[in-house]
């Protein structure tokens, strides 16, 4: 598929997000276009593919990961994103699969719910972003990582959106679509969870984001349970 064409699907499947939730659910979040955004893309962009690409997709949950320096022997690269929302992702697909990777590890959703974006929302952009994937890279193995627990006790004002039941919530329903869609959903949690399901104190700076030290956790997670194999 060429990537104008795939473009278009994107402008496409944009239209037609913007379509649903203009019609009642909730508000659309335009807001990923920032500097931050823009830099970083115009980086990919410009960063040669490689084979076998494993790739880590997904805000800064994503981009705070020494992905590289913890996944070895592996052609990992790192297509985190600070502050990034579904409608971000869907609208930069066309340079992470331009590569034809081998995987792609996704986290997001996080921050499309701290601007208030319905979980039925969230979701509906996760099917836009299988479907993206599997029509221009068919044999890349997608993984659908759970959204991190947060501890609410640790928030600041700025996430009173995001809390621990929408979180589960909306990770019961990923679980779901990824069965229907026959792809890999990687619950994290019991990698960085209290034995409330909160996140582990220790592990965060503020009860969303993670010490660099706590991403050895995750991926070591993945290494154990075959994920990176």
């Amino acid at each position: 598929m060429s990537k104008f064409l795939y473009k278009l699907i994107g402008v496409m499947s944009i239209a037609t997000l913007y379509s649903f939730h203009a019609n009642g659910q909730t508000t659309i979040d335009s807001s990923y276009l920032t500097n931050q955004y823009s830099l970083r893309l115009d980086y990919f962009r410009k960063m040669p593919d490689r084979k076998n690409e494993i790739v880590f997709l997904g805000n800064s949950l994503t981009e705070g990961g020494k992905w590289q320096e913890m996944i070895r022997n592996k052609n990992v690269v790192n297509r985190g994103i600070s502050g990034d929302v579904t409608y971000g992702i869907i609208a930069r697909l066309d340079e992470v699969v331009s590569s034809k990777p081998a995987k792609i590890f996704l986290l997001c959703g996080i921050n499309d719910m701290k601007r208030g974006i319905s979980n039925e929302a969230i979701l509906s952009n996760f099917g836009q972003i299988i479907q993206m994937i599997r029509a221009a890279s068919p044999r890349t193995q997608i993984y659908i990582q759970s959204l991190l627990p947060v501890n609410e006790k640790m928030l600041p004002a700025s996430y009173a959106q995001i809390n621990n039941s929408k979180i589960n919530e909306l990770n019961h329903n990923l679980e779901a679509l990824c069965k229907e869609k026959k792809i890999v959903y990687v619950n994290l949690h019991p990698a960085l969870a209290d034995k409330d399901g909160s996140l582990r104190k220790e592990l965060s700076i503020d009860g969303l984001h993670l010490r660099q030290a706590s991403y050895i956790l995750w991926a070591d997670y993945l290494n154990r349970n075959g994920f990176l194999k």
